[in-house]
């Protein structure tokens, strides 16, 4: 593996992914999320697809953290579920490959797409949500784990980062990654603080459609409590 995971040490990674089926979902705006946010100051990105990687990979050397999410009738695992996906991201040019280690019933072992991640000369990065499944996937052989999941297992998806969660798994390794829910400066400052190794921020930058949503909700919040 020629990839240096230290090269993320405090950085900020930007996950680019569109809405799915939205006016951005396509290869031309995915490219350009990404360039801008590395003229922002981003140290690497997160893309889903194997299209999507290799139309990023051609525009830039930066790091990319490459996943594939599928909507299963027979599994909830979504994120980099089948060791083709693995392969397809690996040929793409993905530097570290994003798979699913919760512990729910799936259609490949996590094992399995870790030895297939490792193959491709590739490093592995383990989307947990409880700290057993971080536990699990050191001890696999994943060089990474992050916060991605936390929360995302329940009936009720979470609106804030899992801090607790990002501490403890800091006992485990140095190479911690926060994702999921960051979604102001305030919030990425206390990941770090919470022993995050790197922080990645998706819908807050690269989704305008949730963003603005946010803002929706908060007006109208604020109307109803005027008129109650």
């Amino acid at each position: 593996m020629t990839f240096d995971i230290h090269s993320l040490k405090h950085g900020l990674i930007v996950s680019c992914q569109p809405v799915k089926g939205g006016v951005m979902d396509n290869a031309a705006m995915v490219v350009g999320f990404a360039l801008a946010a590395l003229d922002g100051g981003a140290t690497a990105l997160r893309i889903e697809s194997a299209d999507y990687v290799r139309a990023v990979r051609q525009a830039t050397d930066r790091p990319i953290i490459g996943l594939v999410k599928r909507d299963l009738e027979t599994s909830p695992i979504r994120i980099t579920p089948f060791v083709e996906d693995v392969d397809a991201l690996a040929a793409a040019g993905a530097d570290i490959i994003a798979y699913d280690a919760t512990a729910r019933e799936r259609p490949v072992a996590t094992r399995t797409l870790i030895e297939r991640i490792h193959a491709g000369g590739k490093i592995a990065m383990a989307d947990c949500s409880v700290f057993a499944d971080a536990e699990r996937a050191l001890a696999e052989g994943a060089e990474i784990v992050g916060s991605t999941l936390a929360g995302y297992t329940g009936p009720v998806e979470p609106t804030e980062p899992d801090f607790a969660l990002i501490a403890a798994m800091r006992g485990l390794t140095p190479h911690v990654v926060a994702e999921g829910c960051v979604r102001t400066p305030e919030q990425a400052a206390q990941a770090l603080q919470a022993g995050a190794f790197t922080v990645v921020v998706g819908s807050a930058i690269t989704r305008p459609e949730h963003v603005t949503a946010w803002f929706r909700q908060a007006l109208d919040q604020t109307l109803a409590g005027s008129e109650a």
